[in-house]
């Protein structure tokens, strides 16, 4: 279907892939609460049995007072009988008719005290259902809440779980509405429905037993509306159920279009694009304004109809109820006890109808978080004894000071994205302790991804990679990547101080001391004891206060505190200025000794400084060597070095 929203927008006829099992399924996520729910129901019976019977004690009230109404007006010192004889002598056949169903006493009024009694017993009875109604309450409130928080934690173990592939192919934006908005609305929709329905679905049991108990004739009468209910019911619900599944859906695009906007607003405004932005958001706010308002209005139709087909049974029940009072078969108090169950009994009927849109958008958000729950995993860390893999690391090539040497070699590596498109074939290498790599190539040559493989980011699909002797395969991700200090051309920073983003690097309780010593070492302490309050500076996570150049070093200062076997540098000193590059390389210099160093950069220095330099293309590596020798060579790293770096080498010298 087009639209505004162009090929974002999706077309009515899309539907939940599976509607009633994303509805089963997330029932069943209530099953730790199972004790408190069977409370809960108890105090739900409870609450309705007192509330159906308070009608039927104010029935009680009212036949009182209209007794005392009609005694008062009759001969004293008769009975009840002659008072109707004499009714019928005198050609009031109805009249009297429908006072043979009144139990009153000639020439006695109003019994004033049977009233009072009569209705403190109602105000006990709908004080306890109120009470018991409030315990209910609670205790949804508490099942929900804790459902929920369980649901919460599942997402964010699962996201811990999940391959970088699964977040490659994501947008960051979608992900967090499934993580957020998704997880708000099922809160909402069972906060607002879960209690009401079981209470709804009780009154309507409640109540259709107390009108068969008044009036099976009445009750029959009661019972013709409801197919007409359900019809209406259930083909609103279809109309709705797919509308509700785009709107959720276009709230997830829309997110992430937001999301990738203000990430990269100062981009956007640098090309001009503020423009095209905002027409790109024009476009997907108008598809969700589309999905939404069918979603609503679809189901807001459910209340009118539903009221409308409410009104009609009163009206049944009041002509058929009058004609029964009329003929002396139900009293005046039975009648109006009848009339407000026929109103119980429509009003829950309407509720959950009208429910059914909050349950649709509800389960609408449910399936998208079980397809996140249910998104393909990371494989599983081999199993090993405990122990085991340190043994392996520390014996397979010795330890120097304690600790693993950090010899890195890929045999016959292959990794493919698309099992169509190969990328990297029978790749072999071997990096010896506390040598520096450079790997440099086109972009698209395999230079990430080669790092990305050492990480375990991604598992290799031909081929291994070992550490120190010992397959990565077999080592768990925790170990290998605690091993390993990483840092990006994309600065991370999160919201703190400075010093807990640099002791952020580090795997146990680190002192300022450390944290000095490692920012010192990158040469951070300079600018960072410049700021008002040093080290306890307090930054966001877009890390505002500092320059581009700043949050590098920071970052650098992280990866240096966690002591790391191996270093991978990916375009880390591409965001600092020349000078301030020459201090990191020295640093870097004191700093790789005795460690393993990966370093993707576009650098001078540091292509001429590193012990060997790899030469990538279309995930193979052409060339391997020192500077000087792949000059001297004359092939692809000469001629990468003639286009790129020449003139970058004219300004160094």
């Amino acid at each position: 279907m087009s639209g505004p929203g162009g090929r974002m927008m999706m077309g009515p006829v899309e539907r939940s892939m599976d509607f009633k099992g994303s509805g089963r399924r997330l029932l069943r996520r209530l099953a730790p609460e199972r004790a408190t729910l069977w409370l809960m129901l108890a105090a739900g019976v409870l609450s309705v049995a007192f509330s159906v019977v308070g009608p039927l004690i104010l029935g009680q009230a009212t036949d009182v007072v209209f007794a005392g109404v009609v005694g008062r007006g009759m001969e004293d010192g008769t009975s009840k009988a002659e008072a109707i004889d004499s009714l019928r002598d005198k050609g009031d056949g109805g009249l009297a008719d429908m006072l043979s169903g009144v139990d009153f006493t000639p020439g006695q009024g109003i019994d004033f005290d049977a009233v009072r009694d009569v209705l403190l017993v109602a105000l006990v009875v709908y004080l306890a259902a109120g009470l018991l109604m409030l315990v209910g309450t609670r205790l949804s409130t508490r099942v929900i809440n804790r459902t929920v928080y369980r649901m919460r934690e599942d997402v964010q173990a699962k996201l811990s779980r999940l391959p970088l592939s699964y977040f490659d192919r994501s947008k960051r934006g979608e992900v967090l509405s499934r993580a957020t908005n998704d997880i708000d609305n099922v809160s909402q929709t069972m906060q607002q429905s879960m209690g009401q329905l079981i209470n709804s679905l009780l009154t309507i049991v409640g109540v259709l037993a107390m009108m068969f108990w008044i009036s099976p004739l009445l009750a029959l009468v009661a019972l013709v509306t409801v197919p007409v209910s359900v019809y209406v019911a259930t083909k609103v619900g279809k109309r709705s159920q797919p509308q509700f599944v785009q709107q959720w859906k276009s709230t997830g695009k829309l997110n992430a279009h937001i999301e990738e906007m203000y990430t990269g607003h100062a981009l956007v405004k640098v090309f001009g694009r503020q423009d095209e932005s905002a027409q790109a958001f024009a476009e997907q706010n108008e598809a969700l304004y589309e999905a939404g308002f069918r979603a609503q209005f679809n189901s807001g139709v459910m209340q009118p109809l539903m009221f409308f087909v409410s009104n009609l049974n009163y009206v049944l029940v009041a002509v058929v109820g009058g004609l029964r009072v009329a003929s002396g078969t139900l009293s005046i108090g039975d009648v109006q006890a009848f009339i407000q169950y026929s109103r119980q009994f429509s009003m829950p009927l309407t509720q959950v109808a009208s429910m059914a849109n909050l349950v649709q958008s509800g389960v609408a958000s449910a399936e998208r978080i079980f397809e996140l729950l249910d998104a393909e995993e990371q494989e599983p860390d081999a199993e090993q004894e405990p122990g085991q893999e340190q043994e392996q690391v520390g014996l397979s090539a010795g330890q120097q000071n304690g600790r693993p040497l950090g010899q890195v070699s890929m045999e016959k590596v292959a990794f493919r994205y698309d099992p169509e498109k190969p990328l990297i074939e029978n790749l072999s290498l071997s990096v010896e302790p506390g040598h520096t790599v450079a790997i440099v190539g086109p972009t698209g040559a395999g230079k990430t991804t080669l790092v990305n493989l050492l990480m375990r980011f991604y598992e290799v699909t031909g081929g291994r990679i070992t550490l120190d002797g010992v397959d990565i395969a077999k080592i768990s991700r925790e170990e290998l990547r605690s091993r390993i200090g990483m840092v990006l051309q994309d600065t991370w920073l999160f919201g703190g101080t400075i010093a807990d983003n640099i002791a952020y690097g580090a795997s146990r309780e680190v002192t300022r001391e450390e944290i000095e010593e490692a920012a010192r070492a990158a040469h951070a302490d300079r600018f960072v004891r410049t700021l008002p309050d040093g080290y306890d500076t307090v930054i966001d996570d877009e890390g505002s206060g500092v320059s581009a150049g700043e949050k590098q070093l920071i970052t650098i200062a992280r990866a240096f505190l966690s002591d790391p076997v191996i270093l991978v540098l990916d375009e880390a000193t591409s965001s600092v200025d020349t000078r301030t590059e020459v201090l990191i390389q020295k640093a870097m210099a004191r700093l790789a000794h005795g460690r393993t160093s990966f370093v993707i950069a576009h650098r001078l220095s540091t292509i001429r400084d590193a012990d060997v330099i790899l030469v990538m293309e279309s995930g193979s590596i052409v060339e391997q060597g020192t500077h000087e020798a792949l000059l001297e060579a004359d092939g692809a790293y000469a001629r990468l070095y003639r286009a790129q770096f020449a003139e970058a080498a004219v300004e160094v010298e």
